[in-house]
C-alpha cells in the first residue's frame, strides 16, 4: 500500500528530472578526437608523408622487406586502438542524443574533438617519442634535428588541448543550464496553474506553468536566445521553451 502511495510521487520527480537537458557529452567529442589525431598521425604522418612508422626507431627501420612488414602490422595495430576510440566516441554520442530534451551543440562537439586531438599528440609525443622512442616525427631530416619536429608536435598538441580546453569553458559559461526551479516545484507535488493569456512562443508546447510541462533550452538556439539573424524565433530570444515532461 504504502509503494502505491508513493508511486506519483516518484513518477513525478522523475518526470521532472526529464525536464532539464542533461549536460553535452563532451567525453564523446574528446574521444571522437582522439581517434582522429590517431588518424592523422597514421595516415598523413606513417603513410602518405612516410616520415616514421610505428617501430621505426626501435630497431625496425623501415629501409628493408623484413622490418617494414613489422612496422605496417604495428601501425595496423595503432590504427585499430584508434578506431576503437571513434567507434567508443559515436557509442556514447548516440546514447547520449537518444534522451529527452537532449542539449545539442556543434561548439562542444567541436571543442570536445580539438582537446581530445591535442590530447593524442602530447601522449604521442612524451610516451613514444620521448619516453620509449619507438619513432619520431619526421625521420626523414638529419637525426640531430629530430627533437625540434617531435617538440613542435607536442607545442601543437598542447595548443589545441588548451584552446579546446578554454573553449568548452567559454561555451558553458555562456549556455548554463536552466534552472530547476519548475523541477523542484514538482518533486513536491506542487502544480502551478496556467497562467491566463499566456503568449506562447513557436517552441512552446503549452502556456508556462501548465501541469505535466517543464521548462527546457531551446534546441534551436542551444539556450543563447539569438541565431545569426538576431532573436531566435522558436523561444523569443529568452533561450527557454516550455516542453511536455515525459510520462506527464
Amino acid at each position: 500500500m504504502t509503494s502505491a502511495i508513493n508511486q506519483p510521487d516518484v513518477d513525478r520527480q522523475q518526470s521532472a528530472s526529464n525536464a532539464i537537458p542533461p549536460r553535452f557529452p563532451l567525453g564523446a567529442g574528446i574521444l571522437l578526437g582522439l581517434g582522429l589525431g590517431g588518424f592523422f598521425d597514421g595516415i598523413v604522418l606513417h603513410q602518405i608523408l612516410q616520415w616514421h612508422h610505428m617501430l621505426s626507431s626501435a630497431g625496425f627501420p623501415a629501409n628493408n622487406v623484413r622490418d617494414l612488414q613489422i612496422n605496417t602490422l604495428a601501425d595496423g595495430l595503432f590504427h585499430a586502438s584508434t578506431y576503437i576510440f571513434v567507434v567508443w566516441g559515436l557509442f556514447w554520442l548516440w546514447r547520449a542524443a537518444r534522451r529527452p530534451h537532449f542539449l545539442w551543440s556543434a561548439p562542444l562537439l567541436l571543442a570536445g574533438m580539438l582537446m581530445g586531438f591535442g590530447i593524442f599528440n602530447v601522449v604521442e609525443g612524451l610516451v613514444n617519442h620521448q619516453l620509449l622512442g619507438i619513432h619520431h616525427v619526421n625521420e626523414t631530416v638529419p637525426q640531430d634535428q629530430w627533437i625540434y619536429w617531435d617538440v613542435g608536435f607536442l607545442v601543437w598538441g598542447l595548443a589545441m588541448l588548451a584552446g579546446g580546453w578554454f573553449w568548452v569553458h567559454r561555451l558553458r559559461a555562456v549556455v548554463p543550464l536552466p534552472p530547476a526551479t519548475t523541477s523542484a516545484i514538482r518533486a513536491r507535488g506542487a502544480q502551478p496553474v496556467a497562467t491566463q493569456g499566456t503568449v506562447l512562443e513557436p517552441g512552446d508546447e503549452a502556456p508556462e506553468g501548465t501541469a505535466g510541462t517543464g521548462e527546457a533550452i531551446c534546441r534551436e538556439c542551444g539556450g543563447t536566445g539569438r541565431n545569426a539573424a538576431g532573436l531566435c524565433p522558436s523561444c523569443g530570444g529568452d533561450g527557454r521553451v516550455t516542453v511536455a515532461l515525459a510520462g506527464g
